[in-house]
């Protein structure tokens, strides 16, 4: 099995350890700061027993947890390591300081991912003699549960480091999908962008409150889309298919589209939501609720996996 090198031991990255650890590869987890370091394998664990909990893993969570070793030494990471994800602050600059030593340090053939939720490769691997290797794989938070990874390539990023990748992250039970060209914000925060726009405009003009919109989402929409997407969604939802749809409902649509010019998230509708928010649940409940959320994204995917099987 290849060697990972995660770089960063924050919340995204003790979430690939676990991912690259249960699917059987060695992973070294590095971080200059010493207290993310220790806390690191602690955080670790408490995930693995919950999957394991749910028959999500079946190998004990302390098996799992012996691929991972901790660093404080950038180079003990690297030596070896096949494939690097990098977890670094969501700047420019410190993507290109980490990534100026990660091309130093790499063999020849080490992929170097960057986990970053909207920063192109191409702004901070320019300059770089081994940028051909350099590329995105995003996550969905939290990677330890959600399978998806978008895997967007810089305009020089080879063809088959993207291939590579694509099988290593397939191998370690994640949904790889492949963006063929750099656009802003990747391919899922465009989607959740476009419904956000939508939602924040149909609140701030008084037609629905934000608790209702999440009922919408949530007890309707999110229902199909747990399952299928808005592609396979639209082709079951009219007799002869996707074709069949678009002439039913395209004009509608277009009519919407016309209607939703691009607005600025303005103060007074963001006090207007956080209110609402707060009042669904206090600040200092946020925390456990988080915790709740990532139960029960474990639990769906439980479910999804044994309805696959059926």
């Amino acid at each position: 099995m290849e060697k990972i090198a995660i770089i960063g031991a924050g919340l995204i990255g003790c979430a690939w350890a676990s991912v690259f650890a249960r699917a059987g590869h060695a992973v070294a987890l590095y971080d200059i700061n010493a207290d993310a370091l220790a806390g690191a394998r602690d955080a670790i664990e408490a995930g693995l027993v919950k999957l394991h909990g749910l028959g999500l893993i079946t190998e004990q969570p302390d098996t799992v947890l012996g691929r991972v070793s901790v660093t404080s030494s950038l180079e003990e990471a690297m030596l070896g390591a096949d494939l690097v994800q990098e977890n670094v602050r969501e700047t420019v600059d410190a993507k290109k300081e980490i990534y100026a030593l990660l091309d130093r340090l790499a063999g020849p053939d080490t992929l170097l991912a960057s986990s970053t939720s909207g920063i192109p490769a191409s702004s901070f691997t320019a300059d770089l003699a081994g940028r051909h290797r350099c590329f995105v794989g995003h996550p969905i938070n939290p990677p330890s549960v959600v399978p998806l990874v978008e895997l967007v390539p810089a305009p020089w990023t080879d063809p088959a480091v993207i291939e590579r990748a694509r099988a290593i992250y397939a191998r370690a039970g994640q949904v790889p999908i492949v963006v063929q060209r750099e656009i802003q914000g990747f391919i899922v925060n465009r989607l959740q962008g476009a419904l956000l726009a939508e939602a924040f405009r149909l609140v701030e003009d008084g037609y629905v409150s934000s608790g209702d919109i999440d009922k919408a989402v949530k007890d309707g929409l999110g229902l199909r889309w747990a399952f299928m997407g808005p592609m396979e969604t639209i082709d079951l939802n009219a007799p002869g298919g996707i074709r069949d749809y678009c002439g039913r409902y395209g004009p509608l649509y277009l009519d919407i589209a016309k209607q939703a010019t691009p607005r600025e998230w303005n103060d007074a509708l963001i006090g207007k939501l956080e209110q609402e928010r707060l009042a669904e649940l206090p600040a200092q409940q946020r925390p456990a609720r988080q915790a709740w959320r990532d139960q029960r994204l474990m639990q769906l995917v439980a479910h999804k996996r044994d309805a696959s099987s059926e």
